[in-house]
């Protein structure tokens, strides 16, 4: 419904309804004030969670259905409550515990959230004749504590069809929209306020400014939430958690693993070991590029398990993507536990599982299921490791802080995605040989290489190169050839929910094509995907 740009996360997940509650505390060891945010379901409730973050204060995002005592259990210096995609009036649409407003709290309703804090205290909730959604102008009436210092007329992001038509007594209405006669209000004696707009999206200009005077000026929230705070939080945890055990790391290069290790290492030192499998799948150089940065820089133990040949061998014959992928990682598997065997007593066993990852896991009440939760790529249930897992309270974008901070090289901090079974599913249609592995290696080299060099990498959110298994006519040097087809892929977005083909100057895309086409024998033709997500993928299998 909006734009990439107005959320960095895309379509939020509930957390699962029979998902037991104490599985998603994350528990800290440094005392931070933290603010809870109870998700009624809203493709933005992981953004506002992110959001307060960001500006200096630990935001935990929890069901709905949580219930009051174990939110009193946090000790949080304030609520919010999330949107939603269910009409307050709709049946089984999530309810507010009255008791949450009992908590002697500021609570903060967004949303669906303020509908349903104005209709739990006896305001007049509506469906309108006309929607709401995308860009409106607010009118601010009167300021009040909540939009001090906000201009009186400003623009902000809707999502509703409900509307409040009256405040429920005590609250004081502070401003309007063109199609919500009360789109904010405050209770200030008993700490409650509400908005209808999403303040969390970077399309309401004065929405950290609104979030920041709710987090500072009401509940009183210390912003002490920083990296520097989660390593020295997260080394103590580890130790404590660890012991004197020996501890494996399945380590890819990847920000996620990357950054898991280096924190496991600052806590426990030579206690750990990395095993990088290299199956040949990856860029050109990155194997190495693991090696140096972890054994020579950090010097951190790593076992290096150079298993191209066996990874070959699973893939002879293989060309449908699924197959590629199970065959992949069945190997892997295989591998990893040979090497854990090696390692003798090895009782922990990092994985680089984010916050987001433990939102989304299994079904969703509310809101549709994103993913299902998974051990580092698939690792067997039956593996008697108890998981270290440094990152679980994290964002992508609170690991890279981390990272920097810790010393990690840019090259890993701001590494795009890559998938685990590597280039082997950007071979599209045909066998991942030794050749076409090799071909499209150098012909993705070229590619980063270029945007690099443009200044273009960060800006992108993915950039590769696919290889079909087709051959064309070319001329080269007044001489037939037939060669490959390299396709570029470059999107920007801020999510991967969905994504746009990134308009990548001609003059780059002349200097890309010019090379591939010089460099590489085997190629004699690229080609531009300018497909946007939906309705394609950002992969191309």
């Amino acid at each position: 419904m909006s734009p990439t740009e107005a959320t960095s996360l895309g379509h939020g997940s509930s957390l699962p309804a029979d998902q037991p509650v104490e599985e998603l505390a994350l528990e800290r060891e440094v005392a931070t004030d933290e603010v809870v945010v109870l998700d009624y379901g809203g493709q933005y409730s992981q953004l506002i969670a992110r959001r307060v973050r960001e500006l200096g204060v630990f935001s935990e995002l929890l069901p709905h259905h949580v219930g009051v005592d174990e939110v009193r259990r946090r000790k949080p210096k304030g609520l919010i409550l999330s949107g939603g995609p269910a009409s307050v009036y709709a049946p089984g649409a999530p309810k507010l515990d009255p008791e949450l407003l009992e908590l002697g709290i500021p609570v903060l309703g967004i949303c669906y959230g303020m509908q349903a804090l104005v209709l739990t205290l006896g305001g007049k909730v509506e469906g309108a004749e006309v929607g709401e959604f995308g860009r409106s102008q607010l009118t601010v009436a009167e300021h009040g504590r909540l939009l001090a210092g906000t201009p009186d007329s400003q623009q902000c992001w809707m999502s509703h069809r409900d509307t409040v038509y009256e405040a429920p007594e005590g609250f004081t209405p502070l401003a309007s929209s063109t199609e919500s006669p009360v789109a904010a209000l405050e209770d200030v004696e008993r700490g409650l306020y509400g908005i209808q707009f999403h303040p969390e999206v970077v399309h309401t200009p004065y929405g950290q400014q609104v979030l920041t005077t709710f987090l500072e000026d009401i509940a009183g929230a210390s912003r002490t939430w920083s990296a520097a705070n989660i390593i020295d939080e997260q080394v103590e945890a580890i130790r404590k958690q660890v012991g004197d055990g020996k501890v494996i790391c399945g380590l890819s290069g990847g920000v996620d693993s990357s950054v898991a290790a280096l924190l496991v290492h600052k806590a426990v030192g030579d206690q750990l070991t990395c095993v990088f499998v290299d199956h040949g799948m990856m860029r050109q150089d990155e194997g190495e590029q693991v090696i140096a940065a972890f054994r020579d820089q950090f010097h951190v133990p790593l076992v290096a398990v150079d298993a191209e040949k066996r990874f070959l061998d699973r893939l002879k014959g293989v060309s449908e993507p699924e197959a590629k992928r199970k065959a992949i990682g069945a190997e892997f598997i295989r591998v990893f536990e040979e090497e854990a065997a090696k390692l003798g007593d090895a009782k922990f066993l990092v994985q680089g599982t984010l916050y987001s990852d433990v939102i989304e896991s299994g079904g969703g009440t509310g809101a549709a299921t994103i993913k299902s939760h998974h051990n580092v790529g698939g690792l067997p249930e039956d593996m008697e490791f108890a998981l270290v897992e440094p990152l679980r309270a994290l964002f992508k974008d609170e690991v890279r802080a981390v990272g920097a901070e810790l010393g990690l090289p840019e090259k890993f901090v701001w590494r795009q995605p890559f998938p685990g079974p590597g280039l082997a599913i950007r071979i599209v249609g045909g066998e991942a040989t030794k050749e076409r592995l090799d071909t499209l290696r150098a012909a993705d080299f070229i590619l980063q290489d270029e945007i690099r060099k443009a200044g273009l990498y960060r800006e992108l959110w993915q950039s590769f190169c696919v290889l079909p298994d087709i051959r064309t006519v070319g001329v080269q040097g007044d001489e037939r050839t037939y060669g490959y087809v390299v396709a570029i892929r470059a999107v920007t977005s801020d999510d991967a929910m969905t994504a746009d083909w990134a308009r990548l100057p001609y003059d780059l895309l002349e200097q890309i094509a010019s090379r591939m086409i010089n460099e590489i024998r085997e190629v004699n033709r690229v080609v531009l995907d300018i497909t946007s997500k939906p309705p394609g993928t950002i992969e191309w299998e």
